[in-house]
């Protein structure tokens, strides 16, 4: 047998390559995968299948679900620091009867107080006759497209790690958040943005990245935040000086660099993830700008979000840029209210304020997706971390309350007018029907048409999901 070849485990005889043939053909084979992603970038090739949700984490591409989905994107309107149901969508009234009644309740924080009726007045609306307060009349008129999750529970009764479990059903940072697991299964449908983009909170969210993180899967599935004015990321655009073709050279000649690294170090799948975020920005620089810019809209589009209003402003153009986000393909975006509905002190004044940022936004939303014709592959959630107690505290506000809160859920697959479990005569602990955030997840992903169960990613030995080892889809809530 020749020094050129050798005996394979099966006893078959191949013919080994000098070095110079080697690098002759493997240069031919990066030339035709060069030629490849030019004609692909011009539509001139065939057209892909979509990969399935077990292909290489780094693609962006559009990627199958386990079953057909009934949402293409999810819009979560995420009301941080936590509103009162009790005063907002579930009025009870045995509290308006027992108020001023001593419990043994306990507050978390300190200065409990008897019993509480609601500051606000309750009245019914639409079909299903949703009992909504006197503060949110414009959402109200919305009820029969809403199905109604009032018996929510959930771990922890601190801001921070309540918002970690609301994002990533664990109370603790470090792990993927919903939408990074909604991306890393479902990939993106526009190449030219991010597949998650999160709109914070104006005084910076309680937590910080670590609620639109990646955890431990690829990076390029963390949230991009967006800001509402402006260019939509920092540094996002070049600098003056520097020319399309300046820099787009530069990437070219990074793209080279880094892939002789890869040669030498083919498993630093996060390498090749940065390398796409570098291109992900390049081919930002436009369409991002074009999203954000709402002086695109008319001025009663304007009107409908509430942006001519200073107390609706900035919600109102934070809604109005989620719908121009899931108009271009992005997959899930997460919309922060401003300030925190924290209304440990004076809830009237607290639930006033914000519901008049956002009642009008909302309201909004929902019209104009249904108009358009979205809401029908749209997901729309809102909601915060957790709930607020029915004793008051320091007088007229009241404090944390994990035991039992409310959801709502509109859009895509969601049977409207319709309510599920209850918490208890008073408000506090769900006892019909408890829903966990594991549950809430599981239904969010169901409707993405991705199963919970299925959907998950190895890790320091262990199969992880958002749902860890519990949820059940709500099935009751569902079209």
């Amino acid at each position: 047998m020749s020094h050129n070849s050798q005996l394979f485990p099966c006893g078959r005889v191949a013919n080994i390559l000098s070095r110079r043939e080697w690098l002759c053909r493997a240069g031919a084979g990066a030339g035709m995968i060069g030629l490849a992603s030019l004609l692909a970038e011009e539509n001139l090739l065939a057209a892909p299948e979509p990969a399935s949700p077990s292909a290489p984490v780094t693609s962006f591409v559009p990627r199958q679900g386990h079953f057909p989905a009934k949402a293409k994107s999810i819009i979560w309107l995420f009301m941080e620091g936590a509103p009162s149901a009790v005063d907002m969508f579930d009025h009870k009234p045995e509290l308006d009867k027992q108020d001023g009644a001593t419990t043994d309740i306990q507050a978390f924080f300190g200065n409990p107080g008897p019993l509480m009726k609601s500051p606000f007045s309750f009245r019914q609306y639409g079909e299903c006759g949703q009992k909504v307060c006197d503060q949110y009349t414009n959402v109200a008129k919305h009820v029969d497209k809403m199905a109604f999750i009032k018996s929510c529970y959930s771990e922890s009764n601190d801001h921070v790690p309540a918002i970690y479990q609301i994002n990533s059903g664990l109370p603790r940072p470090g792990f993927p958040t919903a939408g990074a697991w909604a991306t890393y299964g479902l990939g993106s449908e526009n190449q030219d943005l991010p597949g998650y983009v999160v709109m914070g909170n104006t005084q910076g969210a309680k937590g910080g990245p670590h609620n639109w993180g990646a955890g431990f899967l690829p990076s390029t599935f963390q949230g991009t935040l967006f800001r509402s004015q402006g260019t939509p990321v920092l540094n996002l655009n070049r600098q003056p000086q520097i020319t399309k073709q300046d820099q787009r050279a530069q990437l070219d000649l990074m793209a080279k660099l880094n892939d002789e690294h890869m040669q030498r170090h083919t498993r630093d799948a996060e390498f090749a993830n940065r390398m796409q975020s570098f291109e992900l920005a390049f081919r930002m620089q436009k369409e991002a700008t074009e999203v954000v810019d709402l002086s695109r809209e008319t001025q009663d589009m304007h009107k409908l979000y509430g942006i001519d209003k200073p107390r609706s402003k900035s919600f109102g153009s934070k809604c109005l840029m989620a719908r121009r986000l899931v108009e271009s393909g992005v997959r899930f975006v997460q919309v922060y209210s401003d300030g925190e509905w924290d209304a440990h002190d004076n809830l009237e004044e607290n639930h006033k304020h914000h519901c008049a940022a956002t009642d009008v936004p909302v309201a909004g939303l929902l019209s104009d997706l249904e108009e358009r014709g979205l809401l029908d592959s749209t997901l729309v959630i809102w909601g915060g971390e957790f709930g607020r107690m029915p004793i008051s505290q320091n007088g007229k506000g009241r404090d944390h309350n994990p035991k039992g809160f409310m959801q709502w859920m509109a859009g895509a697959g969601i049977k409207g007018g319709v309510s599920y479990g209850e918490t208890d005569e008073i408000g506090y602990e769900a006892v019909e029907n408890p829903v966990s955030v594991n549950d809430l997840h599981a239904t969010m992903l169901h409707l993405l048409g991705l199963d919970h169960e299925r959907l998950t990613y190895s890790h320091n030995g262990r199969s992880y999901r958002l749902t860890d080892v519990a949820g059940k889809v709500i099935e009751e809530i569902l079209a």
